[in-house]
């Protein structure tokens, strides 16, 4: 009797120290896995009872707080427009929260940190601590607009507008979207449903989220490279309908299978306006893997920015031959790039060559929207020289033009149409800047939008990236 109580004993003794280890593991090294995982309701059920700050822009209110007759709090988008979600988020006591509800939770709730100071009277007394606000860079107006050129035609795809000099996100829109305000109501519960079941991914920030082949537009950066590895405008290029890629005997071809324009041989800045696949093939060999590496890693190809918003570096892929190199020269292959990563490699050029960080929080305020504090610009990396700028933004101006008939604007523009499958329509990107208004874009629309496989960069993007530079009014 006695060794069978000392088995159990022992038994048990184990069977603590395992449930202690356990516990001090999800206390000390699970928090964010757990207590702040974006699907853990418990964080958010204090809404109820905390005067929740405001997301805003500007003067528009994005997202509030307000109490009921019994004290209650309840969180309400003021715009009820799906434009605004894929940056707002939600918060739900019955689904979590997402994007800028989840990541500014702290502060929106008055807990961060950095608010302990300002708050601590409160913390003494056992007062409610007042969140404090949050302020988006986005232009209302131009993130409505972006939004309305793509779910208006019934597409699926993004749109980002940044500021070059300063890296501030003016729009990013994304479609397919949801209303938040639709998960407030009384059919929370179906239109959750609705939305899991719905084609497209509405619930996700494609703009930053989603990295699809880029196509043609990656050519900015191949062509950055082959101006500091020995290419000019006026170097001669192929314009052959087809090419063999180095290393193999795959033949690949321009579009349409045609010469480029009509021509045995090209300069580069035809090559670049008429998007010559066979040319650039042919100027991979010289420029390399090493170097079109480093020339995508300046432009931020891979990176992941930290904007509030769920986000997806892009990706080059594997350079280990000619073959893979030439084609990743062209935005094929393994090449993957978000229509931020777009818009930011656009904004490069505008601003001479050097990235700068993205950012969507402009300020944080407290609740009489004195200011606590503002992110400030910061370069990211000096991806070409202002020489170089100069001459890509040159090509991109002549690519605009091929492209589009001149109508009095000074845009710059590469378009771009990616295959992803065979049989599949191309996804087709436009990116482009203003240098009078400081503004580049990146646009990218799925699978042709309505064209199917014949569908052009300059046929579906490119009318809704010109008509985001047109609608912004300069700098805010």
């Amino acid at each position: 009797m006695n060794k069978s109580i000392r088995l159990v004993s022992l038994f048990a003794v184990l069977l603590t120290a395992v449930l202690l280890v356990n516990l001090t593991v999800v206390q000390a090294f699970s928090t964010d896995k757990y207590a702040h995982n974006s699907r853990n309701v418990r964080g958010y059920m204090e809404m109820r009872t905390t005067p929740r700050g405001q997301i805003f822009a500007g003067d528009t209110v994005l997202a509030q707080s307000t109490a009921d007759a019994e004290g209650n709090y309840s969180r309400s988008y003021p715009t009820d427009s799906p434009a605004f979600s894929n940056v707002t988020g939600y918060l739900s006591e019955r689904f979590g929260a997402s994007q800028l509800e989840a990541s500014q939770n702290d502060v929106l709730n008055g807990k961060d940190d950095s608010l302990l100071a300002r708050n601590w009277l409160d913390v003494l007394s056992g007062k409610p601590q007042v969140g404090a606000n949050v302020e988006v860079t986005i232009d209302p107006a131009l993130q409505q607009a972006a939004y309305d050129h793509l779910a208006g035609a019934g597409y699926n795809g993004s749109a980002v507008a940044i500021q070059p000099s300063t890296g501030k996100i003016l729009a990013m829109a994304s479609s397919p979207s949801y209303n938040a305000s639709d998960l407030m109501g009384d059919q929370a519960d179906e239109k959750w449903s609705e939305l899991q079941e719905q084609d497209g991914k509405p619930l996700i920030n494609h703009a930053t989220q989603e990295t699809l082949p880029p196509g043609s537009i990656f050519k900015i950066i191949t062509t950055a490279a082959g101006l500091n590895n020995g290419f000019t405008p006026e170097s001669t290029l192929t314009g052959e309908a087809s090419i063999t890629l180095p290393d193999s005997v795959t033949e690949l071809t321009n579009y349409g299978n045609q010469a480029c324009g009509g021509a045995q041989s090209v300069n580069l800045q035809t090559a670049f306006a008429l998007s010559c696949n066979t040319a650039f093939v042919q100027m991979s060999e010289q420029i390399g893997a090493d170097e079109l590496r480093k020339y995508a890693d300046g432009f931020g190809v891979g990176d992941d920015y930290s904007l509030g918003v769920d986000s997806s570096a892009g990706t080059l892929g594997e350079l280990g031959d000619g073959a893979q190199v030439a084609q990743s020269a062209i935005g094929q292959r393994d090449v993957t790039m978000s229509a931020l990563q777009a818009a930011i490699m656009a904004g490069t050029i505008a601003n001479k060559g050097k990235r700068m960080e993205p950012y969507l929080i402009n300020r944080i305020t407290d609740g009489q929207m004195n200011e606590l504090r503002t992110t400030q610009p910061r370069q990211a990396a000096e991806a070409v020289d202002e020489n170089t700028a100069e001459t890509i933004k040159n090509l991109m101006f002549a690519s605009e033009r091929s492209t589009f008939a001149y109508d009095g604007n000074g845009f710059a523009s590469k378009t771009g149409t990616a295959e992803h499958g065979e049989g599949l329509a191309p996804h087709v990107w436009y990116v482009a800047f203003d240098p009078d208004k400081d503004i580049a874009v990146g646009v990218v629309v799925k699978d042709g939008g309505h064209l199917g496989e014949g569908a052009t960069g300059g046929q579906v993007s490119g009318p809704i990236g010109r008509a985001i530079l047109r609608a912004y009014g300069g700098e805010q």
